[in-house]
């Protein structure tokens, strides 16, 4: 993925048309080019050469657009930490990483200067509106720049971006992302939904420093649509923004789908504008995202799946499906399969683990050979999830393996149960973990948020399992909360509610 072609090519296509528009304030084409071309200038006089790493600390600001950028115009390395992460949580991350630079937004609970004094290797820190000291700013480096084309090649093979799926706790995870794999989400999506139009207008919510957010990135520069963008997500601005910007497309997780529902409001608002729409990640409830659909009949509703590790969108419902319990069929350079225990291809219908095999799929994970040959084997990227194929060859996620949980030698998948408990006309959202159990092994556990103004007792809602469960499957314990926990990409935390059961 060549990025400053790509944004030369969008200039001279559409100069004065918005790529992003934040708070209401319009960044085109030209204005995208410029000042990318001027950061990867400053970058390249601090030092930054193809190869060095540049970390990202940032909320959803166009800054971060240009950040991301930059970078690769300079055929260096970008790593992306998630925004909620903790002092003690972006150590190991930068350290891990070996990062040269930092481009943050200053926090009261953070102190750059110790992080800095922590990470021998990061020489230069830049901050965001606000000057801190012993840190440039990010605005000046802007203002005395030139807004030159950095003349390097890159080679596909050089590594692109380290994203960390797991560094919040234990040893960090870095997922690695070659130049080429970077052009692949706006590649699949393009495929997916029948071509993504230079007319579509995007509405991104999803944080920059996941792979889902970066893909409204990819596309606006690939494809030349507008985004929306929102610093976070707010269930009642997102529906307003649809209205306001007549927004065309969105992807999304299935808990933002849950808040809208919640809303009061939402029947209220005009969706007709939307073309597509796609959930990413498994939904324990295709009757919420039917109920949205209903607001919004001239949309594609589409269903998909894939991991960080796979470059997604690696498997997506095939447009004018009904199928919405499954996430579809995979691209066809993409190779998707379900393996038993001991490895062999499982038949039509029987649950295994997914294993992925393409271009796309990740090499591996940065300085962790061990972790990378446990994960990829003879080529196949072993995900962890569980799925099953139906005769047409659409794929079912049944859950991840560590979601199984083994009830007296039965086995219960926690999404089976949540999409039970999600049916009940008084819950809101619903998460099933497993739990030790001294005579079973493990037993299920549930953790419910009611909706607004609802009660509903334990009783009540173990009378409702038995109806559409069998005995083992049943809760054996069940725990109201205001709200569950969510991680930055709107998933609930099981993690966090582990940690709660303890």
């Amino acid at each position: 993925m060549n990025i400053p072609e790509l944004l030369e090519k969008r200039v001279k296509l559409s100069p004065d048309k918005p790529a992003f528009i934040f708070k209401d304030e319009a960044v085109t084409f030209l204005n995208l080019k410029n000042n990318v071309f001027k950061l990867a200038d400053s970058l390249q006089k601090l030092g930054v050469n193809s190869g060095d790493k540049v970390a990202l600390y940032l909320p959803n600001w166009p800054e971060y657009v240009y950040s991301y950028l930059a970078i690769w115009s300079l055929g260096a390395i970008a790593v992306p930490l998630d925004f909620m992460l903790t002092e003690d949580e972006l150590i190991p991350c930068l350290t891990h990483c070996e990062a040269k630079v930092l481009i943050a937004k200053a926090k009261a609970t953070i102190q750059l200067q110790k992080i800095k004094a922590s990470c021998p290797l990061l020489k230069n820190l830049i901050t965001c509106h606000e000057q801190k000291e012993g840190c440039l700013s990010f605005e000046d480096l802007l203002a005395q720049a030139q807004p030159v084309k950095p003349a390097l090649k890159i080679n596909d093979s050089d590594y692109a971006i380290i994203f960390y799926t797991s560094g919040t706790t234990g040893k960090p995870k870095g997922v690695l992302i070659n130049y080429k794999q970077l052009g692949a989400p706006p590649q699949s999506m393009d495929f997916f939904v029948g071509g993504i139009k230079e007319t579509d207008v995007a509405l991104c919510a999803l944080p920059f420093s996941h792979l889902g957010g970066l893909i409204y990135i990819q596309n606006s520069i690939v494809y030349g649509l507008s985004v929306i963008l929102m610093e976070r997500f707010i269930p009642v601005e997102f529906l307003r923004n649809i209205h306001q910007y007549r927004v065309s497309c969105f992807w999304i997780v299935p808990s933002m789908y849950y808040a809208f529902l919640q809303l009061k409001e939402f029947e209220t608002f005009d969706l007709s504008s939307l073309r597509w729409i796609v959930s990413f990640g498994a939904s324990n409830s295709p009757e919420a995202l039917r109920r949205f659909h209903r607001y919004c009949p001239n949309a594609h509703l589409l269903n998909g799946w894939g991991l960080t590790e796979t470059n997604a969108p690696t498997v997506v419902l095939p447009m004018g499906s009904n199928k919405i319990e499954s996430v579809g069929r995979s691209a066809p350079w993409i190779e998707v399969k379900i393996f038993d225990d001991q490895g062999n291809e499982a038949g039509v219908g029987e649950v295994g683990e997914i294993v992925v095999k393409s271009w796309v799929v990740t090499d591996g994970y940065y300085k962790d050979d061990a972790l990378t040959q446990e994960v990829i084997r003879d080529n196949w990227f072993y995900t962890g999830d569980l799925g099953r194929f139906d005769k047409e060859g659409h794929l079912y996620i049944i859950g991840r393996k560590k979601e199984m949980i083994k009830v007296g030698g039965e086995i219960v998948f926690e999404p089976e149960v949540e999409e039970v408990l999600q049916k009940h006309p008084d819950i809101a959202e619903a998460a099933v973990i497993g739990i030790a159990d001294t005579l079973r092994g493990e037993v299920p556990k549930a953790f419910v948020s009611l909706k607004e103004g609802r009660a509903l007792s334990e009783e009540e809602l173990r009378y409702f399992c038995r109806q559409h469960l069998a005995h083992y499957k049943i809760p054996h314990f069940f725990k109201f909360k205001t709200a569950l926990p969510k991680n930055r990409t709107g998933k609930i935390d099981k993690e966090l509610l582990r940690k709660d059961s303890l």
